[in-house]
């Protein structure tokens, strides 16, 4: 007699989602060590920026007060010490912290839904264009979006316990502290603060915190309020590096918000922005409206008011920095586990009794994400090369002089400070006006023509990556 298959016994059917996490993790860090080469390999003029600030810091520079994104500029110029100045050295730190990321966003997911959601959840956002654009931008950025998701996990660990671990609630006090010297993350701070006093759930749980680590957690809390209060007193120009962004008025407040709003409504990528449009696919919007929709009921529990409250949060830091709209990724990925959650609610009542309906959901949904995730990806691989109005926000000046240059000259005008960190990892010479170049050495501007009659033109060097291609003008001195 034939023996009956049972579903439930089979191994791909009880380790289902262990192997779903296991492809996404794959595919995750794949796509992360392997797509900055792919699509924007180019440096964008933030990130130029960031790397010379970063390398910029010295043994002195906390105790001068320049505390603003310490953690990930330690990590870039750690970064470029040790690989040199190449663009993927610049990246890595952004690399490393997206990693970091994702996992904390599935740890978060997996806290708050089933599995089933979760994961399909996170292959959505994780592998979705401005998620990987975040993570392979070399920019402190990703900063915005790390530390509150770490918060929100290690908040999940304290509001899902009957008895919350101290430990948890300290380190939730730690990262605070630690975050609030990010850009824009003292309104976070002062965000969570409130939304612990004002949702009842969350000040009972504080409430039945025991008394000494409870003391704890105040002392350090006032300590590094104190310390950033110190600082800001020492050092007024951290108020505008942490609340505004530099050269902001208050006039600029609503037109900030349309523009950094811009790429998530809109189909057609703007120029001045490295963001392509639009910021989430439309399935993904779609799911996210619907998660919104079902959080209505029961607004007032915490899990389903925290993603309609860190949506009101974005809009308004972007308000102060167009570029913060990238935080509109944490309660998306809120959202759409909302949305899902809903629809496979939905679908599971329509046949309760019926086993063969969970089966038969399984085709239309893997063809339904894999025309979700694929154009997406397919977005952010040919869109940072091929979309003009993004493209030419990126920079391929670096790697054309790292592969073409080697022991000269090089000129390099107002990006002077940031060509300087090239003599720490190679034997070019760089200088800011060709009259400071060595006569018996090859001498190489950049973007421009010399007028000085000792040297002649040898070479030109042009990109395949630019409207205006000539990029590196090679000399070398007239013999007499």
């Amino acid at each position: 007699m034939k023996k009956k298959i049972v579903v439930s016994k089979l191994f791909l059917y009880r380790h289902r989602f262990v192997i779903g996490y296991v492809i996404l993790a794959l595919a995750f860090v794949g796509l992360l060590f392997g797509l900055p080469v792919i699509a924007q390999y180019g440096l964008s003029e933030s990130e130029m920026q960031s790397a010379v600030n970063s390398y910029a810091l010295g043994f002195d520079s906390p105790m001068n007060g320049d505390l603003v994104d310490l953690p990930y500029r330690l990590l870039q110029k750690l970064s470029i010490m040790i690989f040199g100045l190449t663009p993927y050295a610049i990246k890595l730190p952004s690399i490393l912290v997206g990693l970091a990321l994702g996992f904390l966003l599935i740890l978060l997911l997996n806290r708050w839904f089933k599995n089933n959601v979760s994961l399909l959840a996170s292959f959505l956002i994780i592998l979705s264009t401005p998620f990987l654009f975040l993570a392979g931008s070399g920019t402190p950025l990703i900063m915005i979006v790390f530390w509150p998701t770490l918060l929100l996990w290690l908040g999940s660990k304290i509001q899902g316990e009957k008895k919350p671990k101290p430990l948890y609630s300290l380190l939730f006090a730690v990262v605070l502290l630690l975050a609030i010297y990010t850009p824009y993350m003292p309104y976070f701070a002062i965000f969570c603060v409130l939304f612990v006093f004002l949702q009842p759930h969350l000040r009972f749980i504080v409430k039945s915190l025991p008394r000494g680590p409870l003391i704890a957690i105040i002392v350090l809390t006032l300590g590094g309020v104190f310390a950033l209060i110190f600082n800001m007193v020492n050092h007024p120009e951290t108020i505008m590096e942490l609340l505004f962004s530099e050269g902001m008025e208050i006039s600029q407040f609503i037109p900030n918000i349309g523009k950094g709003l811009a790429p998530v409504f809109s189909w057609l990528s703007t120029p001045e922005s490295v963001f392509l449009s639009p910021l989430m696919s439309l399935p993904i919007l779609a799911l996210a409206l619907i998660g919104l929709f079902s959080t209505t009921k029961g607004f007032f529990a915490s899990r389903n008011s925290i993603a309609t409250l860190l949506l009101i949060f974005t809009v308004v830091i972007t308000g102060f920095n167009p570029a913060a709209v990238v935080f509109f990724i944490l309660p998306t990925a809120i959202l759409v586990a909302h949305g899902l959650k809903y629809l496979l609610e939905k679908w599971y009542g329509l046949f309760p009794e019926n086993p063969y309906a969970r089966v038969a959901a399984i085709l239309p949904l893997s063809i339904l994400f894999a025309m979700i995730i694929i154009p997406s990806l397919l977005q952010y691989v040919y869109g940072y090369r091929y979309n003009p109005a993004v493209a030419r926000e990126f920079r391929y000046d670096l790697a054309i002089v790292r592969d073409n240059l080697t022991d000269q000259t090089l000129v390099a005008g107002e990006d002077y400070d940031f060509y300087k960190i090239l003599e720490h990892s190679t034997d070019i010479k760089v200088v800011a006006d060709v009259s400071d170049a060595e006569a018996s050495r090859e001498t190489a501007l950049l973007f421009h023509t010399s007028d000085d009659d000792k040297y002649v033109l040898k070479r030109i060097i042009t990109s395949p990556m630019k409207e205006k291609s000539d990029i590196i003008y090679l000399y070398t001195a007239k013999t007499e």
